[in-house]
């Protein structure tokens, strides 16, 4: 054992004089090492940072308080400890009379805070909470913004906003406002801030943001201050806010309050946020929910953060492997002389490999170290950028030193098992042809290439059986890693295959794929560590790319890139003219259509609205059966497959719109409607001049030609409430002869176009409606502002929308691991430039004796690298995109699932969840020419052109 010892000692001493000695290759083994580490430890630092714990997030919902009481008022609240998920129940409980009104509607208190002030217990402190929305004036005009009344200056309320300038009002006519709405606003601290339809304003005192919504526009007053006089006001004009206020008490109670507190305010409709069982929750035989639901909790599905995470991850640890080994193989081969030396003088084959192990425990000790000091650097410097992007601030800089303690062991383990096949090899050598410092050309081994393709194959299948039949993402992310082992060990084939394809190329790159050929034992390595690094790189942006390519064809647009629309919803259109001179003044708009809306109403109406409705009567031929709601539905009856081919039919296919700006589908137009939705039908525009209608729907048009439109002028009906083949009461049908756009142009809810002077000769009543406009170009924010205070300045209730299209969202996890997958690609790249460099010495003393000018000695270096760079990327696309599939094919198994449970229900007509598998082409693109040319640059300006002589040993 003591012999064993200081032969360690010494193999130390040696590796470690060998690593002084030679500090450029010393650097370049730590920097391979320490780069996955560096982005490992980065990475999970800033997922660990960006990750709440149940402390943060209940300071940044409850501030200092121990619960909040949320009074739902529908019936029996059924919660879970954490009030993650809340349930209705309408069951009253044991004792408890049932107070639902059938017709009505649950029964509304008179004062929530009646309610919530019974379900607080004794000696408990209040803060009342409200929160609203409200229209406020700008420097640009006017803008919503969401409203907190909460006495934020209280000790009780501290941590729910963080000031940033000012203070905190505590005056009825002070408020403060988040950073993001001053910076919107144009206004400043010392501003006074006036609200639509209130005579007052309020000054701004402060500024503050809330740590996880740093984008919102919001408003804090005192509680009283500002929404009660706000409501008053749009009740006296006639309107109403767009979201009632809600109210929740902030409670502090001596010694917290407790599960039997929770439960006790949930029979009186009240849900609880509590600190207490949020920390330290009950038994799950004490939770109601769980013992009147045993099914309950619901699994919830991995999300793409979890399953993007942990396929990274899972790439990275192969990646730590894969680039300690050429930089130990060109180790061992820099010092075989000197292994010759030890064996001359007696060393043992073990004695070589404890040497080689040594160093690579050394390289790997300190590529630990380092490259956590620097992850974490990484990821304090990059946390502004995260947060901002992300919208919500850390809970602060939060390394687990678990965590990096197991990464800096990952890289030292790495370390030792690179160093374990040089250290093998260099013990076999023969010390004669150490000392001569000869190497021979070996071929790569069959066996080696057969096993490589049997385990690529193998992993392809396990990726593929996970997302085919299992749920598991481990199965995934096996298989994924294992098909990546098969490519790395048919590496050297796949060198030997590109050094006779030399054969056909010039000098240099002919030398080039000839000395990759034969020293594949350096070069096999080195492209399998760039294969890594873009592996992992395609899987995140394969899978990421995927996602937010089903999330653009899941948006549903209200009209076409960059149009506007501007509909009065009420007082029969006597603002519309106002409205389309507010957007018109005010944005950078192209085309006007000003449109009306067929009138229905019944006697007896408010003459300032509008009580009846205007529909589209499809001829029973072209009707869809699954829309029949009377009481010969045939849904119940129908049988599977005809349910199933009925989703399908074109009958009861229907065009997925977002915000329907047309209600009942038929305007009262001409041909600039149509430019503006994007149809482009010289027919539809002569049958508008001719005064015909023009049909966007083919199920509208009968067997004549004509488009019938029905009126209902009676008293709202529900469907039931109507025979069979019989007219709802005060109905009137009118018919229009049109012309059918042909095929299924998008029609974005405007299904009929009527001319002016087709309801007309019909005696049909039209009231102004608003108008739809296209736009030059995206209006800046400062037009919206000023368009939406002329809107507001009409009095109207005008509703405004501006379709800007499909909005990607800004999630931390993919960007941070996008960007930490590519320091990595990159890294690798870079190293493995060196590498093969540090090998060409040979070939480049050969060309400067035979007297080859400077360039081509450049060429033969760019190419080296080039070679490298150009397989490793190659191979890595490919590898790369195997998990990303998978993983997508689990994605559309579930969605499969959820469709072939629409078609059953007889409604896939109308929701259809298409998954998508985008591969990354530019990417790709990218990665394919900018790695090769960037490394064989690199190498072509790192090669000195002064020639050197080099001596064999004697």
């Amino acid at each position: 054992m003591t012999g064993r010892f200081h032969a360690w000692r010494a193999a130390l001493r040696i590796a470690g004089r060998d690593a002084r000695r030679a500090p450029g290759r010393t650097l370049l083994v730590i920097g391979m090492l320490a780069l996955p580490v560096l982005g490992a430890s980065a990475a999970d630092v800033t997922l660990r940072s960006a990750q709440l714990s149940p402390e943060q997030q209940l300071e940044r919902t409850l501030g200092q308080a121990d619960a909040e009481l949320d009074y739902r008022g529908f019936g029996r609240i059924l919660q879970e400890p954490d009030a993650s998920q809340v349930y209705v129940d309408h069951t009253p409980a044991e004792g408890q009379a049932d107070n639902t009104d059938e017709t009505t509607g649950p029964p509304t208190p008179a004062s929530a805070a009646a309610v919530l002030a019974q379900a607080m217990p004794p000696h408990a402190r209040k803060l009342e909470r409200l929160a609203g929305t409200a229209e406020v004036r700008t420097r640009h005009g006017a803008l919503d913004v969401d409203v907190l009344e909460l006495a934020t200056a209280d000790p009780m309320a501290r941590g729910i906003t963080t000031l940033k300038q000012g203070r905190h009002p505590v005056r009825r006519d002070e408020v403060a406002v988040t950073t993001h709405f001053l910076t919107a606003s144009g206004l400043r601290v010392g501003s006074r801030l006036t609200v639509r339809d209130l005579g007052r304003s309020y000054r701004i005192v402060g500024t503050y943001e809330r740590p996880g919504e740093l984008t919102a526009d919001e408003v804090n007053a005192l509680p009283g201050a500002l929404l009660a006089h706000y409501g008053r006001a749009l009740a006296a004009a006639g309107r109403t806010p767009s979201e009632p206020p809600t109210e929740t008490f902030l409670v502090s109670v001596p010694g917290g309050f407790g599960w039997p507190m929770v439960v006790e305010a949930n029979t009186l409709s009240v849900a609880v946020v509590s600190r207490h069982v949020t920390l330290h929750p009950p038994a799950r035989s004490d939770v109601p929910l769980y013992r009147e639901h045993p099914d309950l909790p619901l699994l919830r599905p991995v999300s793409a953060r979890a399953t993007t995470a942990v396929t990274v991850v899972v790439l990275a640890l192969a990646e730590v492997c894969l680039l300690a080994g050429p930089a130990f193989a060109v180790g061992a081969q820099r010092s075989r002389r000197q292994f010759g030396l030890i064996g001359a003088g007696g060393g043992e084959g073990r004695d070589i490999r404890a040497v080689v192990l040594a160093g690579g425990l050394i390289a790997g000790a300190v590529a630990a170290a380092v490259g956590t000091v620097l992850g974490i650097g990484l990821a304090a410097a990059l946390r502004p950028l995260f947060e901002e992007r992300s919208g919500a601030r850390f809970g602060g800089l939060d390394p687990h030193p678990a965590d990096l303690l197991g990464i800096a062991l990952l890289a030292v383990l790495a370390g030792l098992a690179a160093a374990a096949l040089p250290a093998l090899t260099a013990a076999r050598q023969p010390v004669l042809a150490a000392l001569n410092g000869r190497k021979g050309v070996r071929s790569s081994r069959r066996r080696l290439t057969v096993l490589g393709l049997a385990a690529f194959l193998l992993g392809a299948a396990i990726a593929v059986y996970g997302a085919m039949k299992t749920e598991w993402k481990v199965v995934v992310a096996a298989g994924s890693v294992i098909a990546e082992i098969g490519v790395v060990a048919m590496t050297p084939a796949f060198m030997g295959i590109a050094g006779r394809l030399g054969r056909r190329w010039g000098l240099s790159p002919r030398l080039a794929l000839r000395d990759a050929a034969r020293n594949r034992a350096r070069t096999a390595p080195a492209v399998a560590a760039v294969l890594a690094a873009v592996a992992g790189t395609v899987t995140v942006a394969a899978y990421t790319g995927s996602t937010a390519a089903q999330e653009r064809e899941r948006y549903a647009a209200s009209l076409p890139a960059g149009a506007v629309s501007v509909v009065v919803g009420d007082d029969r259109g006597r603002d519309a003219p106002a409205a389309r001179t507010a957007v018109a003044r005010n944005l950078p708009v192209g085309v006007e259509a000003d449109v009306d809306q067929v009138f229905a109403s019944y006697p007896g109406c408010d003459s300032n609205t509008m009580c009846g409705y205007v529909e589209v009567v499809r001829p029973p031929a072209k009707a869809c059966p699954l829309d029949d709601t009377g009481p010969s539905n045939p849904l119940s009856s129908m049988p599977r497959a005809e349910l199933r081919a009925l989703a399908h039919d074109w009958r009861c296919t229907y065009e997925r719109v977002g915000e329907l700006t047309a209600p009942s589908g038929v305007l009262v137009g001409d041909a600039k409607l149509l430019k503006v939705l994007g149809i482009d039908d010289p027919g539809a525009v002569a049958a508008l001049a001719h005064g015909r209608a023009v049909s966007l729907d083919r199920r509208n048009m009968d067997a004549h030609g004509r488009v019938t439109v029905r009126l209902i002028t009676g008293e709202p009906h529900e469907p039931s409430d109507v025979g069979p083949g019989k007219e709802p009461p005060g109905s009137k049908l009118v018919d229009f002869s049109a012309y059918q756009v042909p095929g299924s142009p998008h029609h974005y809810g405007v299904v009929v176009v009527v001319p002016r002077a087709a309801v007309q000769s019909a005696h049909v009543q039209t009231v102004p409606l608003g108008a739809y406009f296209t736009t030059t170009h995206p209006p800046t924010d400062a037009q919206r502002q000023k368009t939406q205070q002329a809107l507001d300045n009409t009095g109207a209730d005008v509703h405004f929308h501006l379709e800007e299209g499909p909005q990607d969202p800004d999630d931390v996890v993919p960007l941070a691991l996008a960007i930490f997958a590519a320091v990595v690609t990159l890294g690798a790249a870079g190293t493995a430039t060196g590498l093969a460099r540090s090998e060409a010495e040979t070939d480049l003393a050969t060309l400067a004796a035979i007297g080859a000018p400077p360039g081509t000695r450049r060429l033969l270096s760019a190419f080296q690298c080039a070679v490298v760079a150009a397989t490793g990327v190659m191979l890595g696309a490919v590898t790369g995109i195997i998990p990303a599939i998978a993983l997508r094919l689990v994605d559309r198994r579930i969605a499969e699932a959820f469709n072939q449970q629409q078609l059953d229900e007889g409604s896939a007509g109308r929701i259809i969840e298409h998954v998508p598998i985008v591969l990354p082409w530019g990417l790709l693109a990218v990665l394919l020419i900018a790695v090769p040319v960037g490394a064989a640059c690199l190498a072509a300006l790192t090669t000195s052109s002064r020639p050197t002589t080099t001596y064999r040993a004697m």
